[in-house]
Formats: C-alpha cells, sequence, structure tokens
C-alpha cells in the first residue's frame, strides 16, 4: 500500500493502471480512483454536497459555471490526496444525470442556465407536443414520452418564453458535453450515446437524432451534438486544465454516460435476470442488456442506452431520497439516524391512517401526469411526524411496485438488487420496499455504483475486462418479504391508487392544484 490507501477488493498489483471515475449527480459530485478489475482504492474519495435552485412556479437549474467549477474542485481535492498514484493514472470515466440542457452561443459559452430533470415549467408544451406529433410513434423511436424532463417540451417553453435567448444558441448540450467542452478547449464536445438518449430526441435503433422531431420542432440538427463512436476517448486537456492536473492530460477521457445506466453496469445488473432498483435524491427501477430497444414499451416505462450494444428499459421517480431529507427536516422529526432508525423500524406497516402521494417534484413513471402535486390525506390532531415520513417512505415504495409490474415483461423472474445512498442509509426502507414488493431484495455491496459503472465501460473499452459480467459486484445483504406485511401493503397501494385516480387522474383538479402552487405568494 502507498500513502495509507488500500485497495477494498484484496491485495494491490502497484504496477496496474488506475481509472478516476467521476460521478455527477444532482446533490452531490464525487471523485474516486479504481483498479484494473474495477474496485475502488479505499481512501482515495473526494465528494461535494451541491444542489440545484428551485423556484415556486417549478424551475431546477444551476450556474454551468459553477458547476464545472465543483467538478474541478473534486477532482483537486482527489489529485492531491492520491499524488502517489498520479503515474498510473490511465483513464478517465464519467458518469452525470441524465436529461439536463444547456444552450451556448457560437464560442461555447453557455448563454443559458444549466436546467435539471425536475424543472417542470415547460409542463404545458406536452399538449402542444401531442398535438403535433403521435406520442406513441415518438416513444416507440426514442424510448421517451413527452414530460418536462425531456427537451421537446423545453424547448418549445424557451422559444417561446425566452425567445430572445433562444435566438442566440448556438448549441444544445448536456452537461456532459459543457463538461468535456470546456475541459478540452473546445466549443463543442460529443455525447455519448448514453446521454444523448436522456434527451427525448435520439432514434434508439438508428442512435442519431430523431429527423421527425428535429424537423417538427425547427431545430438545425447542427445545434445538436454529434454522437461519439463506441468506445470514444479523448487525450490532451486544456492548456489551463493540462497545468492543474498533468497527471490527466496522458489519460483517456471518456464521454460521460447517464448515471442511471452506470448504476446498474455497476451494481452487477447487466441481463434481463436481475433489475437495479435505486434510491438516491430520486429514484428508479431498470433492467439493461445487450440487444435492440423493445419494440413497443409499456406506458409507464421509458428506454435509453447505455452504450451503443446496450439498452436500459425501466421507470423513475422524481421524489426519493429528497423527499425523506425533505420531510425529515420540515417536520423536525427530532431523532438523530439512529433513534429514527429504530423508531421507523418500531412501527407497523400502514398502520397511521395515511394516504400520501409522493409527488412533491411532480411525476414521470407511472403515468407521466405533468400537473402532479404531492398531498397528504387523512391527517389528525393525532397525527406525528414520524408517521408522515413513515407513510411518505411506504408511498414510494408503492410507486416502485407499479414499475416493477410494468417491468416483468422484460425481465420475468429477475432478482432485484438494490443500491443508492438512500438505501444504504436505511434497511428499515429497504424492508419496507421488499415487503411492499413481496419479493426477495438484494442490498448491494457496492457504496457507489454509478463510478463503478462508468468505470466498468471505460475499462471494457481499453479492453482491461473482456465482458462486464466478469466483474461481479461485491457481495450483498440478502432481505426476505414478510408475506403477512405485504398484504397489509397492497391494501394501502390499493387505497393509494384510488386516492390517484380521483386527484390526480382528474385533469381539471390535478391542474388547479398545480396552477396553486405555482402562483406566487
Amino acid at each position: 500500500m502507498m500513502g495509507g490507501v488500500s485497495n477494498r477488493g484484496g491485495q494491490e498489483n502497484t504496477d496496474s493502471p488506475l481509472v478516476v471515475a467521476v460521478d455527477i449527480g444532482t446533490s452531490s459530485v464525487r471523485a474516486a480512483l479504481y483498479d484494473a478489475s474495477g474496485q475502488e482504492i479505499s481512501g482515495t474519495v473526494s465528494r461535494v454536497v451541491r444542489q440545484f435552485s428551485t423556484t415556486r412556479d417549478g424551475g431546477a437549474e444551476d450556474d454551468p459555471e459553477e458547476a464545472i467549477a465543483t467538478v474541478a474542485r473534486v477532482i483537486d481535492n482527489l489529485l492531491a490526496q492520491t499524488h502517489a498514484f498520479s503515474s498510473r493514472i490511465d483513464a478517465v470515466a464519467v458518469s452525470c444525470f441524465w436529461h439536463s440542457l444547456i444552450g451556448v452561443d457560437v464560442e461555447g459559452q453557455a448563454i443559458t442556465p444549466l436546467f435539471g430533470w425536475a424543472d417542470t415549467r415547460s409542463a404545458r408544451w406536452t399538449e402542444e407536443l401531442r398535438r403535433r406529433f403521435d406520442e406513441r410513434a415518438v416513444h416507440a423511436r426514442t424510448g421517451c414520452r413527452f414530460h418536462s424532463s425531456y427537451w421537446p417540451a423545453r424547448l418549445l417553453w424557451l422559444k417561446d418564453e425566452r425567445a430572445f435567448v433562444y435566438s442566440r444558441v448556438h448549441r444544445w448540450m448536456s452537461f456532459g458535453e459543457f463538461l468535456m467542452a470546456r475541459f478540452f478547449g473546445n466549443n463543442f464536445a460529443e455525447a455519448s450515446a448514453s446521454l444523448a438518449s436522456g434527451t427525448g430526441m435520439l432514434n434508439l435503433r438508428d442512435i442519431a437524432w430523431d429527423a421527425e422531431l428535429v424537423q417538427g420542432l425547427d431545430i438545425d440538427a447542427e445545434q445538436l451534438p454529434t454522437i461519439a463512436s463506441a468506445h470514444k476517448a479523448v487525450v490532451g486537456l486544456a492548456p489551463a486544465y493540462a497545468r492543474r492536473w498533468p497527471s490527466l492530460n496522458r489519460a483517456s477521457w471518456f464521454p460521460a454516460i447517464g448515471d442511471g445506466a452506470a448504476n446498474n453496469l455497476g451494481a452487477g445488473c447487466v441481463t434481463r435476470s436481475s433489475v437495479a432498483l435505486m434510491v438516491g435524491t430520486s429514484g428508479a427501477m431498470r433492467v439493461l442488456y445487450n440487444g435492440a430497444p423493445p419494440a413497443e414499451l409499456p406506458h409507464a416505462l421509458w428506454c435509453y442506452r447505455a452504450d451503443r450494444e446496450r439498452v436500459v428499459v425501466g421507470g423513475a421517480l422524481s421524489d426519493g431520497g429528497g423527499l425523506y431529507g425533505w420531510m425529515n427536516e420540515a417536520l423536525a422529526v427530532g431523532f438523530d439516524e439512529e433513534e429514527l432508525s429504530v423508531a421507523l423500524a418500531s412501527m407497523k406497516p400502514d398502520a397511521h391512517g395515511l394516504t400520501l402521494l409522493p409527488f412533491w417534484s411532480g411525476e414521470r413513471s407511472t403515468n407521466w401526469a405533468m400537473h402532479a402535486r404531492g398531498a397528504i390525506l387523512g391527517l389528525t390532531m393525532h397525527t406525528s411526524p414520524l408517521e408522515i415520513l413513515r407513510a411518505a417512505m411506504e408511498a414510494i415504495s408503492y410507486r416502485f411496485a407499479l414499475i416493477a409490474h410494468a417491468l416483468d415483461s422484460f425481465a420475468p423472474g429477475a432478482e432485484i438488487i438494490a443500491s443508492g445512498g438512500a438505501l444504504a442509509a436505511s434497511p428499515v426502507w429497504v424492508q419496507i420496499i421488499c415487503d411492499v414488493l413481496g419479493r426477495p431484495l438484494k442490498l448491494s455491496g457496492t457504496a457507489e455504483a454509478s463510478s463503478r459503472g462508468a468505470v466498468l465501460l471505460a475499462l471494457e473499452a481499453t479492453g482491461k475486462i473482456n465482458r462486464l459480467e466478469d466483474a461481479p459486484a461485491p457481495p450483498v445483504r440478502i432481505f426476505e418479504p414478510d408475506m403477512a406485511h405485504h398484504a397489509r401493503y397492497l391494501s394501502g397501494l390499493e387505497r393509494q391508487q384510488k386516492i390517484y385516480r380521483q386527484i390526480i387522474g382528474n385533469t381539471e383538479i390535478a391542474q388547479a392544484i398545480y396552477e396553486a402552487s405555482a402562483t406566487e405568494p
């Protein structure tokens, strides 16, 4: 070992090449070193917490330059504490949050904010998209429904409400491309097939921008990023960054991939025999496999690409650990972490008398209701903050049950492997989800599956590993369902669905709630 740094997977080979992993999430940026077998080297982690600015009218945005500075600072910290390894760094692998959008000018400078997936201000434009296009056909080609998370609705919104800025945009891109363009001194960087698939504008079979959408939105195809070829990597940083990070100047940098696909890869869910269930700030369930995109998708699900050979099918929840954190703080539950875990575990399933619709950040899967908002029903003078928190955990778990049902046709009988910071910190929540699903659930031993997944793709591209299946995930903890609890939860799910149909399913009521929530005081 060198400098007190060790390999989690066992004895370290001091001659083997290393990979820097950079994981850019909506709530933090993390970097670490990995060895040539895809094992994180302990003691090398650098992490900075970040957050998007939110607005009452549904905005979720960040300053692109501040976001770049945050990533650079994390890399600075990593290299400062791992200088003894600098000569062995061979590659840099990046995972980045899906569905972001930035507009840049002819010189590559950002002239819009960095819009995140949770920005819902373009919601009303989804109806315009449905008038212009056959949504079912678009869903089949791109894997995406019309929703404010994706580019088509956002581009219409910006063209209508921020016309001056829109007219000055020379190129549209995700944050992953913006990052690579800045670090390498190019005005425009190529997009991975993975990040491009999260825009809602990529034809998944052709791996090219969807011609009907590009023409129908009156977008010049030259305004969209070039899609990178398989295993594409770049070498040679821009002068300022080459001086700042000489050990990374000679490394191969791979275009950023979507963090959801990376999570599947890192958790070892790389075939139809396993489904990844992740709860971080948001939540998702996904199955990843080699092969063509499905000819038709269930209404609830999306399909993106992990790379040019692999697709990932799943559903996403806008509220996960973020809602848990918000409730814990807003309700002033009043327990430390250990006390809270004990208190939550002592509560009986669905015993609080509450029905909660967990749409504080809107709804994606299962019904993509643009005007969905959160609700808590059944409150009394005797309801405690702890009961509301437990009800939220169960409510989110019910939404996972609906996604799991939709995924059954793609991965029948598959094992479920859970990961994500929210679940790693809360075995109680893992057990709740296990009981709601009525199926065994394995908690991944990989603390940072998205980082590891990006590294594994880089190792595959450089020939360090032959197949991702040859790099299994670390051991897992197995949770078994309590079927008596499962029966009780089925009743809670049925009640949630009934209230969902009455409130969210009633467009007039949902629209009124949405407009009231977006009104400035």
